[in-house]
């Protein structure tokens, strides 16, 4: 078994979730995508890492979505031998009294130039486990508050203790990619407690800690904070020193892992220069950084695009930043490369669903995780109205994906609103919600369509990367003034904005005022400019890969944690 110059790993990233390939089904959305693209430009920048997540063998779920519309769930099976290499050494945990035995699985992510960073992937069905132990690394986010927890504990304490028996002993820095991993810094203070025979923890013991760990938060909503009930984690976890020390994690009586991370990091950010003013009315006392996400640029553009950056932008695969040379690239090209990446995505729909979309009809795109603040229900809040801009700017189809959680009925009804519409329009507005949105499903929408819309209700979107990905394929985004966007948005260059940016005046969002806006974006400028000025839209297209793909990248992004948070 080939090993990888452990004792070189400076860095250990833990996140719940990461998306390593489109046949590995560990991950569920934005978070997960996001830590994929961050391991693969460490790779490309050769930063020397080691990744640590879960392995889920049944993944998130497989998507099925009835006539009506109502989303089943099914697991989504894969054949882990396919795609890891298994390694003989072990670690163990005690949940519940319970011994928890927990062994690896390890998938190299190569970077440009060949470098590796290897992602140990945890795993708890074992025969020396009970039943129900099995089963902690069988469900991305599902169960109760409990799997969660117990999840959690297998996440941060078991992933430390497997990277000291892989021998990974050069770590000099912890990112927790959100609070799902915090528990790796308690492991690391009661480790400090313990070898000192201590209980209540000193200044400089918090202090020695908090100089390993750096801390990303990702999300305003309450309910991307874990939060646990103290007499649950003290059953899970036994009487361990740090439970003594509450001021570290204790928030409305309640075990917190945000405010954990938070207390024990020397680094903590945001996702965005908006979102780390969110979050820093959310944690006052605690001071939060911005390092605005990016996506994986070459992971992203479609083949066409890939083939015109390689004969016009050769550098664009290890330099990001080269992509601002695309103010060069012709018109012809760029369009020739954005119709064939098109043209792939609706004979995708036409092979799946027989859908009949037109490759020269205006198309929008709406894909991403089905939840209430999202508001994928806009763009239909006037029907008559979107009805009368097709019918006098310009024919529009729309391509909607996305999954709900198992259990937030309220988002699955989310799903049941779209096809409402969708019978409700007719034949005026071909409109279709694609099954079981995935890493490879979600290529071939960001790079098919030909306007990506965003409805978040601000300021509830932390960052948002599918805009990001669109616009490394030139596709802009009409989006609300939220998360990367208040950044990436340059009027009608970039693309275009949906009303006002309400939090900094001070305001709170509207519906109907959006949609208002939505519309008269739409009818007004945008479709009009794509039928009758197309050298006008091309422009914007190009400035999308030129002003916004050539910054909102992993690789500026990892350059910024390289600088701010892991070496300074």
């Amino acid at each position: 078994m080939r090993k990888l110059k452990r004792f070189k790993r400076r860095i250990a990233y833990f996140s719940m979730e990461i998306a390593l390939d489109p046949a590995i089904p560990t991950y569920s959305g934005g978070l997960g995508m996001l830590a994929g693209d961050t391991i693969r430009s460490a790779a490309d920048l050769r930063v020397p890492m080691v990744a640590v997540t879960l392995l889920y063998r049944r993944g998130y779920f497989f998507q099925r979505l009835d006539a009506q519309g109502w989303q089943h769930e099914e697991p989504a099976l894969w054949n882990v031998d396919d795609f890891l290499e298994p390694l003989p050494e072990r670690a163990s945990i005690t949940i519940e009294g319970r011994l928890v035995q927990i062994r690896a699985w390890r998938r190299e992510v190569v970077g440009v130039d060949g470098y590796r960073v290897p992602v140990i992937l945890l795993d708890t069905d074992m025969p020396e486990n009970s039943s129900w132990d099995r089963t902690l690394t069988h469900h991305l986010y599902g169960g109760d508050h409990h799997y969660r927890l117990c999840q959690e504990i297998v996440l941060g304490i078991g992933g430390l203790r497997m990277l000291r028996g892989l021998e990974y002993d050069g770590v000099e820095r912890y990112h927790m990619n959100e609070g799902h991993a915090a528990l790796l810094a308690f492991e690391l203070l009661e480790e400090r407690l313990t070898e000192h025979g201590r209980v209540q923890a000193s200044v400089e013991d918090v202090d020695a800690v908090k100089d390993r760990c750096v801390f990303t938060t990702h999300t305003p909503v309450p309910a991307g904070h874990d939060k646990f009930h103290m007499d649950m984690v003290v059953g899970a976890l036994g009487r361990k020193a740090v439970l003594e020390n509450r001021n570290l994690y204790e928030s409305e009586g309640m075990f917190n892992m945000t405010r954990l991370a938070l207390n024990l990091s020397r680094f903590v950010n945001a996702v965005a220069k908006r979102h780390a003013e969110v979050t820093t009315k959310m944690f006052p006392e605690h001071p939060v950084a911005a390092i605005t996400n990016g996506v994986h640029a070459f992971t992203w553009a479609s083949q066409p695009f890939q083939e015109l950056f390689d004969l016009r932008i050769p550098d664009w695969r290890s330099d990001g930043a080269s992509l601002r040379t695309a103010t060069r690239i012709p018109n012809d090209e760029i369009w020739a490369s954005h119709r064939r990446a098109k043209m792939g995505l609706l004979q995708f729909i036409s092979r799946h669903h027989n859908a009949g979309m037109d490759v020269d009809a205006f198309t929008i795109g709406f894909a991403r995780r089905s939840a209430m603040y999202k508001r994928a229900g806009l763009l239909f809040r006037d029907a008559d109205r979107l009805k009368h801009i097709a019918t006098t700017a310009g024919p529009l189809q729309i391509i909607y994906a996305g999954k709900a959680h198992p259990n937030d009925r309220q988002a699955k009804e989310l799903i049941q609103h779209v096809f409402q519409a969708k019978s409700m329009l007719g034949d005026a507005i071909k409109i279709i919600y694609l099954e079981n949105y995935d890493m490879e499903l979600g290529k071939l929408i960001t790079s098919g369509v030909d306007l990506w819309l965003n409805t978040p209700q601000a300021p509830l979107e932390a960052s948002g990367t599918s805009g990001m990905k669109s616009a490394v394929n030139g596709v802009p985004s009409l989006s609300v003034l939220d998360g990367w966007w208040v950044e990436g948005c340059v009027e009608g260059v970039t693309g275009w904005a949906i009303g006002e940016d309400d939090f900094a005046r001070g305001g709170h969002h509207d519906d109907a005022r959006d949609a208002a806006s939505l519309y008269d974006k739409l009818g007004d400028v945008i479709v009009p400019l794509y039928y009758h000025n197309r050298d006008g839209y091309i422009n914007v297209m190009r400035h999308c890969i030129a002003l916004n793909g050539s910054y909102f990248n992993t690789q500026r992004m990892m350059q910024e944690y390289v600088l701010r948070a892991y070496f300074c």
